[in-house]
């Protein structure tokens, strides 16, 4: 399949674009982007810098992906965006490349639905099936782990951690980790328990969510120390799979953990 590349549409000589890519009407591709087999640039689009689009990707209007972080200690250094496969990056998206002091790259998985107005800032760690609502934001070095999901209109601070398969609610503000399959809200978000109807969907069993409510009423409700929770739940519950990665999430916070 050959690409479709619209005559408005500005293309630096030195961009890698691979078959079947279609670029839209007035999109801008500067030097130093590839763009893998599948996707599609709808029109307006901006990607500048090292940047990396994966295959089957459809990237809406208005959107601007790879320009400078907002980050007063950056000063111009190679940096770049890595975005996987089937991605859904709806209209005026803006992801920006990393600045100093990470990897060098902001980071984006696969099967992501990011909707409208979406800001994922620099140096940010975005997994693969993760759902954004409009004007979702994310300050810089956030991880986002798999499958989690992240309301309308939610603002989450620098460094802070999103575990797989929690829920963030809608006109949040996170400024401590979320841990995994949990449920948070809140002007000042604090956790709900787990997110029992999202794991449901992904198909978790029955015994299983029940473990994590008990881990979660025995972590959050019960009053302990988070050094003896855990030691608690790892005495009186199967250690499987969902619970270690719920110890571990939190045994590695830094920023605290949303309680």
């Amino acid at each position: 399949m050959e690409r479709e590349i619209h005559p408005s549409a500005v293309i630096d000589p030195k961009a890698e674009i691979e078959e079947g890519v279609v670029i839209g009407p007035f999109s801008i591709v500067r030097e130093g982007v590839r763009i893998k087999k599948g996707t599609k640039l709808m029109s307006n689009v901006i990607l500048e810098g090292d940047t990396e689009i994966g295959e089957n990707c459809t990237i809406y209007p208005f959107t601007s992906i790879g320009l400078p972080p907002q980050d007063m200690k950056y000063r111009g250094e190679k940096t770049g965006v890595k975005i996987g496969d089937n991605n859904t990056i709806r209209e005026y998206i803006t992801i920006h490349r990393a600045s100093v002091g990470g990897d060098g790259f902001t980071r984006i998985g696969n099967n992501n639905f990011l909707m409208a107005y979406v800001h994922i800032a620099h140096d940010c760690k975005i997994g693969s099936s993760i759902a954004m609502a409009n004007v979702a934001t994310l300050a810089g070095h956030i991880l986002v782990e798999d499958h989690a999901v992240i309301g309308g209109l939610v603002a989450i601070h620098q460094f802070t951690r999103i575990g797989a398969y929690a829920m963030v609610g809608g006109f949040s503000g996170v400024g401590q980790d979320i841990p995994p399959y949990m449920i948070a809200a809140g002007a000042r978000a604090k956790l709900f328990g787990p997110n029992t109807i999202g794991l449901k969907r992904y198909g978790f069993s029955d015994e299983t969510i029940n473990e994590l409510k008990k881990a979660y009423k025995i972590l959050f409700r019960e009053k302990h120390t988070l050094k003896e929770a855990i030691k608690k739940v790892q005495e009186e519950l199967p250690y499987t799979d969902e619970i270690k990665h719920l110890i571990e999430f939190i045994q590695a916070n830094k920023r605290g953990i949303c309680r």
